[in-house]
């Protein structure tokens, strides 16, 4: 049996589903694989609980976390520690698994490009869409050509409810907190850049997101380098429940991700049961399959067994997209995506 060891940096909600992930992350590996877990957090105590709870090791600090033999490190921490946590994780000839995104904008996530091709590290950025079924039959078709040459895209991302407002102020925005996801899986599936943003968005929710230089629903329409145009929306306040969903339309088919008998809709039509179930409520649930996919992903990465699904370049192109929407919304004109 040989044992994997992963450090996890950071325990609050992301951080701790993906500790309780572990669990599923072992059943989907080789039954000579097995992971185990150490992690940290600066609120001590909880993590200690957290640890406790799982069966996992505790250790006080992220220097002695990386001196405890593991075998690779996941970054579930704010936004504005990454740099410096990826960094580290590459001093230490480990590979890095780090949340979304690399850094608080493109500025700040160069250098760090650099500083990991120039240390020869392996870091996997978390975009778990990649890992979701439906979107990974959305590429399979695209790729096999099934759906022709591509005309529409349409891209949805609505949280049920918003965040706390303390979180918004600091996430950069809609556009890069929430649909820098869709940007990052529209380039992975058509293999096309984004070379234009232009949006638009309004508050009619909370006053306090507006207060904290952030807007409840947003719209964006985006340009690919062909000539392909498509829409990315968000909201922060889709009361039918957590809807994420790509249509994608091409001269000889369509398909649309996230259309199943848990999509937050309903039919206006007569006699129309579709769908039956009950919507999802969270992204973590909506896409609860997908993260344990990622995470083995990352194990099997560290094993050598597969290639990165997720760069850090891949990441940063996605923040560039998001960065562009963020600038197109505050100036109300289009905006050029830098190469």
């Amino acid at each position: 049996m040989k044992t994997i060891t992963l450090g996890l940096v950071g325990v609050g909600r992301i951080g701790v589903m993906h500790a309780n992930n572990i669990a599923a992350v072992n059943v989907l590996l080789s039954p000579d694989v097995r992971v185990e877990l150490k992690l940290t957090d600066v609120a001590a105590d909880h993590a200690r609980s957290v640890a406790d709870g799982l069966g996992a090791e505790f250790v006080p600090s992220v220097p002695e976390l990386l001196a405890a033999g593991i075998d690779g490190l996941l970054i579930a921490t704010g936004t504005a520690t990454h740099p410096e946590l990826i960094k580290a994780g590459v001093d230490a000839g480990i590979p890095v698994f780090c949340e979304k995104p690399v850094g608080v904008n493109v500025a700040e996530s160069l250098p760090v490009l650099d500083y990991i091709r120039e240390h020869g590290g392996t870091v996997q950025i978390g975009h778990q869409r990649r890992f979701d079924a439906g979107y990974q039959e959305a590429k399979r078709a695209y790729d096999a050509g099934e759906l022709g040459w591509i005309h529409s895209l349409r891209a949805i991302t609505g949280d049920m409810t918003p965040p706390p407002v303390e979180f918004l102020a600091t996430s950069g925005g809609l556009f890069r907190d929430c649909s820098v996801h869709d940007f990052d899986v529209l380039r992975w599936i058509t293999g096309r850049e984004i070379t234009e943003v232009y949006s638009k968005g309004s508050n009619n929710g909370d006053p306090a997101i507006g207060e904290v230089g952030d807007v409840d629903t947003a719209l964006a329409v985006i340009t690919f380098d062909d000539g392909t145009v498509g829409t990315v929306s968000a909201t922060r306040y889709n009361g039918a429940g957590h809807d994420v969903r790509l249509e994608i339309q091409g001269s000889k088919g369509s398909v649309m991700v996230g259309l199943d008998e848990q999509a937050a809709l309903r039919s206006a039509e007569a006699g129309i049961t579709f769908p039956s179930g009950t919507a999802h409520q969270t992204f973590a649930e909506r896409f609860e399959a997908a993260y344990v996919s990622e995470l083995a992903a990352f194990v099997e990465l560290i094993q050598g067994l597969r290639p990165n699904p997720c760069t850090p370049e891949d990441a940063v192109a996605a923040s560039k997209v998001a960065d562009a929407a963020q600038e197109s919304l505050l100036t109300g004109a289009p905006v050029r995506v830098a190469p």
